[in-house]
């Protein structure tokens, strides 16, 4: 069975790296699209429009499948270093980007990978890693006569509700773990009149 666990952090946090003069300042955020990453880098460059370079990697998705690293430094000196640390601790759902303030004196490639890699290295153990678990959110419609039977499964499979309407037809909003599915899916459509509407897994 596919796992439905992952590994990221739980908050943002920072870690710095200095050599030669050069700062290299690591921001580490959860994130879980790739639709807030160019917000926060645009965030950053402006906080920090002082900085040379603003490089960075990040790692989403409970497969960690979707990726991308960005050198402003030579070619495989920064984002790969950073996008490293990020697989060395397993994590996924996170950005990590290093912005560098230019100390004067050019450090070379070894250097430079050295100096991103444990700036980033430095801001993951700032960190608080969790694991999460991977879930699925249902909109769910029945008719208010079976509110007990629904009520009773979703005590029974733990599931998470929110956003709900009672009335002559309910609906209400649920999520849980991907891994339970199945079962709950099946339990659900044994209730007359119940429907189910997929909405989103995260």
């Amino acid at each position: 069975m596919e796992s439905d666990s992952y590994i990221t952090i739980k908050t943002f946090s920072e870690g710095i790296y200095k050599e030669k003069g050069s700062r290299f300042i690591a921001f580490a955020y959860p994130v879980s699209s790739q639709e807030e990453i160019k917000p926060i880098i645009d965030k950053i460059r402006k906080e920090h429009h002082e900085a040379r370079h603003h490089c960075y990697a990040y790692m989403i998705g409970h497969q960690r499948l979707i990726w991308r690293v960005n050198d402003e430094e030579p070619s495989g000196t920064a984002g790969r270093p950073i996008l490293g640390q990020i697989n060395s601790f397993g994590l996924t759902n996170i950005l990590i980007v290093v912005s560098r303030y230019f100390g004067g004196t050019l450090l070379g490639v070894s250097r430079l990978i050295n100096a991103y890699r444990t700036a980033a290295a430095a801001a993951i153990k700032n960190c608080e890693i969790i694991e999460r678990t991977l879930q699925e959110y249902y909109e769910i419609t029945y008719p208010y006569i079976s509110m007990n039977s629904v009520m009773k499964i979703l005590k029974e499979e733990a599931m998470v509700q929110y956003d709900q309407s009672f009335d002559i037809e309910c609906c209400i909003k649920v999520n849980f773990r991907a891994s339970a599915r199945e079962i709950i899916l099946k339990r659900l459509s044994r209730i007359e009149g119940l429907k189910y509407r997929y909405l989103a897994t995260h």
